[in-house]
């Protein structure tokens, strides 16, 4: 007899294995090797939390996509990975040396690197769990990290590869510099203040003439 309300928590786990165990979302599998390929790289989430209401959104609106070409017969590639952003992974990783009194730089290299990676099982699977749950239709067997081995020099290549035709470009921009941690860290991380403070008006002389100005105001 059909159960009056939906069980989530007796369905979701069910079919999640009955799924993994049919690889069901597996890229390049034998069956699809003539297939035409099509591929969704997940917006990877930070490891420094949990999903919230925006990823379940833009998963759900890709795993649509994804579960709709696999329909069409493409062999579907859902790129799954965690943390986009490095310099928030280090901010918790510092944050919990800190409440231990502990100074990274006396850590050493290898041994900071090997408390982010804990931090990345704790927190990281955590992420997987959640998305997971959501039915995300990704490729587990592919799972990325930004510090896995390998993917650093994969990203930097493209970047060269991309710079050397033309199709981005290297430019100079302001930074957010901490002073404390001695690292670039973005807009996310910076506490915003407002201060009075007073604007400047420079007065530049236009081609060496004595009457004609053009004025610039800055703080």
């Amino acid at each position: 007899m059909m159960d009056k309300s939906f069980d989530p928590a007796a369905v979701e786990a069910r079919i999640a294995a009955r799924w993994d165990e049919a690889q069901a979302f597996k890229a390049g599998r034998e069956d699809r090797k003539d297939a035409k390929s099509y591929s969704i790289v997940i917006p990877p989430p930070n490891i420094t939390g949990s999903l919230h209401m925006g990823h379940a959104l833009n998963n759900t609106l890709q795993d649509i996509l994804s579960r709709f070409e696999r329909m069409r017969g493409r062999d579907v590639l859902w790129q799954p990975g965690t943390d986009h952003a490095g310099i928030a992974t280090q901010m918790v990783v510092e944050r919990k040396l800190a409440e231990q009194q502990i100074d990274r730089r006396r850590l050493g290299r290898e041994e900071s690197i090997r408390r982010v990676w804990e931090w990345k099982a704790e927190s990281g699977g955590n992420i997987q769990r959640q998305l997971r749950r959501l039915g995300a239709s990704c490729d587990w067997s592919r799972e990325r990290f930004t510090m896995d081995e390998g993917l650093s020099r994969a990203v930097l290549k493209v970047f060269v590869d991309l710079h050397a035709e033309g199709l981005i470009y290297r430019d100079k921009r302001l930074v957010n510099w901490d002073p404390k941690f001695q690292t670039a860290i973005s807009d996310l991380e910076v506490q915003q203040i407002e201060l009075k403070g007073h604007l400047w008006h420079i007065r530049y002389p236009l081609g060496g003439s004595a009457d004609r100005f053009i004025t610039v105001a800055t703080t």
